[in-house]
């Protein structure tokens, strides 16, 4: 029970709370929060821009199925991190941003870093944005954050203490709170679904990055929750990009992940009944404004704001995924059935679909298949906004559930570098990727000193065409003159040297595969080229 001053109290609370990871940037605004990282027993991780500190905390935190922690200074520190909590926000991510600021904006006007809202600014982009202004408020904004990511909104929260504050002396903060908890379907709801499948010919489920939880094994039973339930009822199945993994690979009736093909459209209005579970149906999962059923839809999600979005459906069901799937199994029995639906004609119309993806990017599948044959099956992927990543998304079938994450809300380029670091540093021992394109890596290129500093084999797979060129198609297919769509590229391969990373570049597609098994044992990142070139080879 040692008085502190609150920048160090906090320190302690959140080590006491499970954190032993934080990403930030010391500055004197902030820096008595950094005063007790050490003593409490935490690992900082220096980031070399606030927004590469935001995204390490995302990446961490999808790695874990936890949340991660920042650290940011006043003003422009908060600014820079906008960006990854925004993304963050939108893939419900959970990121506590604890962020300094000043003491007072009303009365004194022109000092260091001061801007007019810094809390209101920072509220635009995460669940909520709140100001401490002294101890016991800041430790249960603190807790409140850490509740609602266990049992409430998993998105992200900033938290801005003021520097007098952070300076003040504070008592010690108490014991936490909060527990892990389950959100539980209305037992009227599981009934109506379950008549609904028992009368349905052609069922059909679509299982978004909130069913993930349908992999892990039921507590009372000791089995997966996904076997069973598709056992049951056989369905045909898609799951968004967030959602792969769920639905194991051997399954027959399982479209994949190409809801985002149009002719999936077509396939959904032919099933009698369509459950979707844990995805908003956003537009980056569907791209169109309907998901293309005719039938009754049944929405299962945590959150009330997807929920509350027209998409059509029958009715909503408010619950976790996992607790709706163990009661509508009791609610369904032993007995199992079957459906219309064809394997065959799946298996057909996944050919197809992929012939249509090769044809939008060309040269990108042959090489994807190699890199994926090449992958260790318990790789964790962290992608950027590239055309190989968006191949990739739809063609790359997934053996794990959360082991490949994109910025498919907010878009952001830049990501993928700072993410991974993020998720390497989660996973020590295990492997962890980066795939990026050739423009997107330079928004947070710097970052690769921070991989470096910490030793992680990290290959850092960049798809070098030389352009922007998804923009470039899109302005074609708009009829306007591709305009500003080529860029001079660095010489990537002396980059990574200049930066103290390996770097390496496949000559052949049978090189491909070697590199990334001496990247994954090198003790620095390695940079790996990758190029349109390769095709033929």
């Amino acid at each position: 029970m040692t008085t502190r001053p609150l920048g160090a109290q906090i320190s302690h609370m959140l080590k006491d709370r499970g954190v032993d990871t934080i990403f930030g940037i010391p500055g004197v605004h902030n820096q008595e929060m950094y005063r007790g990282i050490e003593e409490a027993g935490i690992t900082h991780v220096l980031a070399r821009h606030e927004q590469g500190a935001g995204f390490m905390a995302d990446g961490y935190a999808r790695a874990t199925g936890g949340f991660g922690v920042c650290y940011v200074i006043t003003g422009p520190g908060l600014c820079n991190t906008m960006t990854p909590l925004g993304q963050a926000y939108s893939d419900s991510v959970s990121v506590l941003c604890l962020s300094s600021c000043l003491d007072d904006v009303v009365g004194r006007k022109g000092q260091l870093h001061q801007m007019k809202d810094q809390v209101g600014a920072a509220a635009t982009v995460c669940d909520w944005s709140e100001t401490a202004q002294d101890a016991k408020t800041a430790y249960r904004l603190i807790d409140r954050a850490l509740s609602d990511f266990s049992t409430g909104d998993p998105r992200p929260k900033n938290i801005s203490v003021p520097i007098a504050t952070l300076q003040g002396i504070a008592e010690p903060h108490g014991t936490a709170p909060y527990g892990v908890g389950r959100l539980f379907p209305d037992h009227k709801d599981i009934a109506i679904t379950a008549n609904e499948l028992r009368n349905a010919k052609k069922p059909m489920i679509v299982f978004g990055g909130g069913a993930k939880g349908l992999v892990e094994q039921n507590p009372d039973t000791g089995a997966s929750r996904i076997a069973p339930l598709l056992s049951r009822i056989a369905p045909a199945t898609f799951c968004t990009f967030a959602g792969r993994g769920v639905v194991p690979l051997d399954y027959p009736l399982h479209f994949g992940p190409f809801l985002t093909r149009p002719d999936s459209a077509r396939v959904i209005g032919e099933a009698d009944l369509v459950i979707v579970i844990g995805s908003q149906l956003a537009e980056v999962d569907i791209w169109r404004e309907h998901l293309g059923h005719t039938a009754k839809m049944i929405r299962v999600d945590t959150s009330q704001e997807a929920l509350t979005t027209d998409v059509d459906a029958y009715f909503n069901i408010h619950a976790d995924a996992s607790a709706f799937v163990d009661e509508l199994l009791v609610e369904l029995g032993e007995t199992e059935q079957s459906s219309d639906w064809s394997s065959a004609d799946v298996a057909k119309t996944r050919t197809k679909w992929r012939s249509e993806v090769d044809a939008e990017f060309p040269n990108i599948l042959p090489i994807m298949d190699v890199l994926r044959d090449a992958m260790p099956d318990d790789a964790m992927i962290y992608s950027d906004m590239t055309q190989f990543a968006y191949a990739a998304k739809e063609c790359w079938d997934m053996g794990r559930v959360g082991h490949w994450h994109h910025p498919s809300g907010f878009g952001t380029l830049g990501y993928a570098l700072p993410a991974s670091i993020g998720g390497a540093v989660a996973r020590k021992g295990k492997p962890t990727v980066c795939i990026h394109g050739d423009y997107g890596i330079q928004y947070t290129i710097a970052e690769l000193a921070t991989a470096v500093e910490l030793g992680v084999p990290l290959p850092i797979i960049i798809w070098d065409n030389g352009k922007l060129g998804a923009i470039e198609d899109s302005m074609v297919a708009a009829q306007i003159a591709p305009n500003s769509v080529i860029q001079r590229n660095p010489d990537f391969l002396a980059l990574a040297k200049a930066y103290g990373a390996e770097a390496s570049q496949p000559e052949t597609l049978a090189d491909i595969a070697p590199a990334l098994d001496a990247a994954f044992k090198a003790d620095v990142p390695t940079i790996i080229r990758l190029t349109p070139a390769l095709i033929g080879t």
